[in-house]
């Protein structure tokens, strides 16, 4: 992939991410307790609100490294199966109330950065969360896994329409698998 082409994805995605705002949702909360340290790996996009910046990709990760200042490196990778190949976003992520804090900011495209609010976690495994932006128009449901079961899912739908945002617009991510492999 092209360099111009990764900047243009970290440029959409941090226009739409209304231009570097760290905040969150008026009555929404993240979590406490957070351990980055388990938090770090491959997290699979189960579902979203959509957004240009990933409008059409499948097999929609996210895996996180820690970064030797304190932050998180992040490489937000998905399929375009209508091009037949992958696209990719490389940025960083640093704790914005402390590391037991679920509340980060990230940046595709320095300085500019956008809020990744972490508002429920499987705090036992580490196995599902749900993440949202500055604002009721960002909304990502994920997962360690390429799935969740049915029961863990709705609830997670429930609780995102209880925090207001609109779950009837979710977008269930395909992760079947590129016809590239990984």
């Amino acid at each position: 992939m092209s360099r111009i082409s990764l900047c243009a994805i970290a440029a959409a995605a941090l226009a739409a991410l209304s231009a570097c705002a760290t905040g969150i949702p008026e009555g929404v909360s993240t979590v406490d307790g957070f351990d980055s340290g388990r938090y770090i790996g491959t997290w699979h996009e189960i579902a979203r609100l959509d957004h240009s910046f990933e409008r059409g990709l499948s097999d929609v990760s996210a895996t996180y490294t820690a970064r030797e200042d304190g932050g998180l490196d992040v490489v937000n990778r998905g399929y375009d199966r209508a091009k037949g190949k992958w696209r990719q976003a490389e940025g960083r992520a640093y704790f914005i109330e402390g590391r037991e804090q679920g509340r980060m900011k990230v940046s595709f495209f320095r300085p500019f950065y956008g809020a990744y609010n972490i508002i429920a976690l499987d705090k036992e495994g580490y196995a599902y969360a749900l993440v949202c932006g500055p604002n009721r128009s960002y909304l990502w449901i994920l997962a360690r896994g390429r799935g969740l079961d049915k029961a863990t899912l709705d609830s997670l739908v429930a609780r995102a329409h209880e925090l207001g945002f609109d779950t009837a617009a979710l977008i269930y991510t395909a992760q079947d698998g590129s016809p590239e492999g990984k």
